[in-house]
């Protein structure tokens, strides 16, 4: 009971060296939780069982991966604080505790601080459970049912799943305590991540980090390769190993050069703060690369969901170029069929092409007649005629595509041999042309030649101007092709009002939470080592005003040495978020370079916000 009530003393007592952990922790907790609530609340039921099964998969996925980055985010803090509560610690055993006692009495402490941030990420996640299902609805554009409260299992999987987590930790901080010398738990704040290295290695490591860092660059802007999906996992490796090189080795030793510049280090403050940025990188270099990889990571979210978002939008587009069309070999039914939809709908736009079956694999179009039916039906012409032996191959818009670039392929089309130089994603020939994928163009001059040899066949395209009369119109398409031959008439329908890819819309949704999340927990880290650093630097402060230097002047010096913290992580975060978010375009087929602008400017922003408040709390905690 002693140690249960000595244990929330120091809790109470010391809640604000807690306090960045609990709401970052709590952040995550009630975003988990959310997460969770959806799915068993069946808010996304109204989308229909494919969409909602869709749904339920990413936001497990996502689940997953934020529980691993909760993981190593508990792993993290919980060894910050740790280091940061030893010294306190290691002064109980001169009061004649045993080091399990000690421990015991730790993790009673840090359990507190864990249960602290369930309740209160479980208790706003369900006090904000509808507002988040709102967000999500409005944020994806997508049909919601708002849950206030769906069921007990979204309670149980977090506080489950979070516990498991935190248990590990609070056991390794017991064990790390019980085997743990006096000495080392008095010394242990001076210890943390300090890695003495000497110039030669720290140049070797620069000259490595910027080797490895400029590989992963490059296959990251690689625009035409075949193992593509390969050179991206090679590329995220070789940058997370550049950038622990880079603020191991490169940025250490440009300061260590700066500072052995007289006229550099002696101007202004430059003194006071050059050599303890040195020593701060060279100490808490994996804490400023973690932070950095996290930033990469969150830009590449972000890019990801409205990269998602605009390719769903122009399969949509795609898709719904035209709602019904008619494949046939008889040349006088399409106005037959526009005169039965016209009795129904008024339609917008109709447009006619001839086709070659030239096998039963392969259906050949003339450039001329796709070049007019594209401007009767609104879309972008062709920009050049393919040669004599070229072809190109109407594709259709797809969701993720690993191949890049157009390769000479040869395609034999009736007798004779193409090569297939370019691939079109316009919708030419509507959504027939994605159903069936069967359809090339040629020049004009190949066309003639292949009609001697093939059958011809007739595409009669037609759009609707009010979606609203699609069943109508509909109903008498299907009345004229049940009363001709269905051997030689084929009918493609596009229901306007289907929604089965509305989930990559949710996608969309959750990238940008993921975003949010991922920027907060860099934020969130960089406080809190910053927070935990001052207490180690507050009998340097001391001994500096002793000797004569100003509050205003240290209050500078400060100020600029976190800034450097702050803006070195930046820094290197954006260069490589810049190509990562680059490849992700290209195989996208997206410019993403607005969203990379506007991704960076919110870190921008978050790590301003987290410097105000860690030049405050660090000059308080330095009594400067």
């Amino acid at each position: 009971m002693r140690m249960l009530r000595l244990a929330f003393m120091n809790f109470r007592n010391g809640f604000k060296s807690y306090l960045s952990l609990v709401l970052s922790l709590s952040f995550s907790i009630l975003v988990l939780y959310n997460f969770q609530n959806i799915i068993y609340s069946k808010a996304f039921a109204a989308l229909g069982q494919r969409n909602k099964q869709y749904i339920d998969m990413l936001i497990q996925t996502v689940s997953v991966v934020l529980l691993c980055f909760l993981f190593f985010f508990v792993w993290y803090a919980t060894n910050v604080f740790l280091t940061r509560r030893k010294r306190e610690i290691g002064i109980y055993i001169f009061m004649g505790m045993s080091n399990r006692r000690i421990g015991s009495l730790y993790m009673i402490e840090i359990s507190f601080v864990g249960i602290t941030a369930l309740l209160a990420g479980i208790g706003f996640g369900m006090l904000f459970a509808g507002l988040f299902q709102l967000v999500m609805g409005a944020v994806s554009d997508t049909e919601i049912d708002v849950r206030f409260w769906g069921s007990y299992k979204p309670v149980v999987f977090t506080a489950a799943s979070f516990l498991v987590v935190y248990l590990i930790f609070a056991l390794k901080g017991y064990w790390n305590i019980v085997r743990s010398s006096v000495l080392s738990m008095i010394s242990a704040a001076r210890q943390n991540e300090y890695v003495h290295r000497k110039s030669p290695v720290l140049m070797l490591k620069a000259v490595l980090g910027i080797l490895v860092l400029a590989a992963g660059y490059v296959l990251a802007d690689r625009g035409s390769n075949r193992d593509l999906l390969a050179n991206a996992l090679l590329a995220v490796v070789l940058v997370i190993a550049g950038v622990y090189l880079l603020f191991g080795g490169m940025i250490p030793l440009v300061f260590q050069a700066l500072a052995g510049r007289k006229t550099f280090l002696y101007s202004g403050q430059r003194c006071l703060w050059v050599n303890q940025t040195i020593f701060r990188m060279r100490k808490n270099y994996r804490t400023y690369a973690m932070v950095s990889i996290i930033g990469i990571c969150s830009a590449t979210a972000l890019a990801t969901g409205f990269a998602m978002r605009e390719r769903y939008n122009n399969m949509i587009l795609f898709d719904n170029q035209y709602t019904f069309q008619l494949l046939t070999n008889q040349p006088n039914l399409g106005e037959r069929a526009a005169r039965l939809i016209q009795g129904e709908a008024d339609i917008a736009c109709q447009t006619s092409l001839e086709a070659l079956s030239v096998d039963r694999e392969h259906l050949v179009v003339a450039y001329s007649d796709v070049k007019r039916a594209a401007q009767e039906g609104g879309l972008a012409s062709i920009v050049r005629e393919p040669a004599d032996n070229e072809t190109f191959y109407l594709s259709h818009q797809m969701l993720l595509s690993l191949i890049m670039g157009n390769k000479q392929i040869p395609v034999t089309l009736g007798d004779e041999i193409f090569q297939e130089t370019e691939v079109i994603r316009q919708p030419y020939v509507g959504y027939m042309q994605k159903q069936m994928g069967c359809f090339y163009i040629v020049s004009d001059t190949a066309y003639e030649r292949l009609r001697q040899k093939s059958q011809t066949l007739y595409i009669h395209n037609y759009k609707i101007a009010d979606d609203t009369d699609f069943e109508r119109a509909r109903a008498a398409i299907d009345v004229l092709i049940s009363n001709t031959d269905e051997n030689y008439t084929g009918r493609v329908a596009v229901n306007p009002f289907d929604n089965d890819l509305d989930w990559v819309k949710v996608l969309y949704a959750l990238c940008i939470f993921m975003f949010l999340v991922f920027i907060v927990a860099g934020g969130c880290i960089m406080f809190m080592k910053l927070y935990n650093d001052a207490f180690e630097e507050k009998e340097r402060y001391l001994v500096l005003k002793k000797i004569g230097f100003s509050s205003r002047t240290l209050a500078a010096s400060i100020a600029q040495e976190l800034l450097g913290a702050y803006m070195l992580p930046f820094v290197v975060m954006t260069v490589s978020a810049y190509f990562s978010v680059n490849a992700l375009g290209r195989m996208m087929y997206t410019n993403l370079f607005s969203i990379y602008v506007v991704s960076m400017l919110v870190v921008l922003a978050v790590f301003a916000l987290c410097y105000i408040l860690s030049v405050a709390v660090y000059r308080k905690n330095v009594g400067v």
